[in-house]
């Protein structure tokens, strides 16, 4: 067997030569004096070699470490050169799996595909509530209950959605290390079945009789409030879409309307609501294929059109009355209402439930039961931009499209039911307006 001295003192010849250790390990010392330790063994029926290191980067206790674990391999019926060849290959990457390491390979994969603002917001939840506690250790030291500890962290401070997106991006973590050949278990599979429930979505007050909507719209036209909150409001009712949708609708966003002649045909109007505004899981608010498309009636075209003489040279639709550059103020239309004697009867939100509660008794009374009442009970929760009961997330991705005429038809339906007797919108735009009521 060498000794440490040996190999220290180990001169260069003529020729290479070689200096026996045990069980076939052995130093190989160059003409120029190189020096590197080596491992002679057969695998399948055929001699082979392998370097183990140079030394002195490599000493004579590691190089007898590393021939054992060969010899290990061999007994498994493995070749201990493949191992080698891998740990070439990979370089740092089979050396460091802690949580952070691989959590920032996987953001540095997704990156390119998200908006700006989602990929923000995805480093900056883990930056934040993930890696001080998680980072440093390896995935498979993180079980179930440390990531719930972390979890209920994010949880205890109210924020319960921001709870249940870390969960997610943890899986989708994990995902990835399983993808890259790393073995590990997810402690986020089931962890969500100990977590506080995302909160439903709360009812708002709506009004739900034909007759009562038709006069507050009248009284809503005729209010104390500037014409661009007047006809917002119009508009909102008109495609009973979420208000923060109808605040942040763009000029370009709006498809198949000439705004130069009033005598173009605009029967496929459109708003094309894209997905990043939309209420929706983040990686969905990524995929234009969750655009939403809103079939626009003529009354919602005719709203346009009266707006458009007001904002058309902003960006925004509805834009703020202090800078066309913002979006009309979040409590602009709510206050109008509760000015008007509204307060806790309905609510700008409130028109998604007075469009479903109307539309639904309507095809019933009209249809009875039978099959288009199904199929048009399907069409609203289309138009609400709900994923309808049954329908699978791919059909609702993918079949939205081939639904379009029949809600066309129903967005006529319903401007026809709720604006008759009202104004025009060019008329809120002329028409003088009366003292707000106290």
């Amino acid at each position: 067997m060498l000794t440490d001295r040996q190999v220290r003192t180990a001169k260069p010849r003529d020729k290479a030569y070689k200096l026996a250790d045990r069980n076939s390990l052995f130093l190989h010392v160059s003409a120029k004096g190189h020096k590197s330790f080596r491992y002679k063994y057969r695998f399948d029926g055929k001699e082979q070699l392998l370097v183990i290191g140079a030394f002195p980067d490599v000493g004579l206790g590691d190089a007898r470490e590393a021939m054992e674990s060969a010899r290990k391999l061999l007994k498994e019926g493995r070749n201990p050169k493949h191992g080698v060849a891998k740990k070439r290959l990979l370089g740092d990457m089979s050396s460091d799996y802690s949580f952070e390491t691989i959590a920032r390979r996987w953001y540095a994969q997704q990156v390119d595909a998200w908006k700006p603002v989602h990929a923000q917001d995805v480093m900056r939840s883990m930056e934040r509530d993930l890696f001080p506690d998680l980072g440093h250790l390896p995935l498979e030291d993180i079980d179930t209950q440390l990531l719930l500890a972390v979890l209920y962290k994010v949880q205890d401070r109210g924020a319960i959605e921001s709870a249940h997106r870390l969960k997610q991006r943890v899986r989708s973590v994990y995902r990835f290390a399983r993808g890259m050949g790393i073995k590990c278990e997810s402690p986020a599979t089931d962890v969500g079945e100990a977590m506080k429930k995302v909160p439903k979505a709360k009812r708002y007050p709506a009004l739900t009789d034909v007759d009562e909507i038709r006069r507050f719209l009248a009284i809503i036209d005729d209010a104390g409030a500037s014409p661009v909150t007047r006809l917002a409001s119009r508009f909102l009712a008109l495609v009973a879409q979420r208000p923060g949708m109808v605040r942040h609708a763009e000029w370009v966003d709006i498809h198949g309307i000439d705004f130069a002649s009033f005598d173009s045909d605009s029967s496929e109007a459109t708003w094309v609501v894209p997905a990043e505004k939309m209420k929706l899981e983040a990686d969905q608010r990524q995929d234009d294929d969750y655009d939403h498309r809103v079939p626009l009636s003529q009354a919602a075209v005719a709203t346009l059109r009266a707006v458009h003489r007001l904002s058309g040279n902003c960006p925004y639709i509805f834009p703020a009355i202090t800078s066309g550059l913002q979006p009309l103020s979040e409590n602009a239309v709510g206050y109008l209402y509760n000015r008007e004697g509204y307060k806790g009867r309905h609510v700008p939100h409130g028109w998604r439930s007075s469009f479903s509660t109307i539309m639904n008794e309507a095809i019933g009374v009209e249809l009875g039961q039978d099959i288009r009442v199904i199929g048009d009970r399907l069409i609203i929760d289309l138009m609400l931009a709900h994923v309808p009961a049954g329908m699978s997330e791919s059909e609702f991705r993918y079949n939205r499209a081939k639904y379009m005429p029949r809600r066309r038809e129903m967005a006529e339906e319903w401007a026809t039911l709720i604006m008759e007797g009202a104004i025009e919108p060019n008329a809120i735009i002329h028409s003088p307006r009366r003292k707000r009521r106290t």
